[in-house]
């Protein structure tokens, strides 16, 4: 079973790309520098811990005309 799941992640965000787009990047955030935003994680992959991070609510997404205005 997959936990969280994508019914729950699709809550978070208006895709499924912009999901695995997020959840990589922030995974491999994780793998370089380990700070994880909740306490204890289900997951052992920097996916898995990414992906909880996003159902928690914790990782916003800021588009490139966002960051830019």
């Amino acid at each position: 079973m997959l936990y969280p799941s994508i019914d729950l992640l699709m809550t978070k965000l208006d895709s499924k790309y912009t999901l695995v787009t997020v959840a990589a990047k922030r995974a491999r955030q994780l793998q370089v520098k380990n700070d994880l935003t909740i306490e204890k994680p289900v997951s052992k992959k920097f996916v898995g811990k990414a992906l909880e991070e996003i159902a928690a609510g914790h990782i916003e997404v800021v588009s490139e005309e966002e960051a830019t205005q």
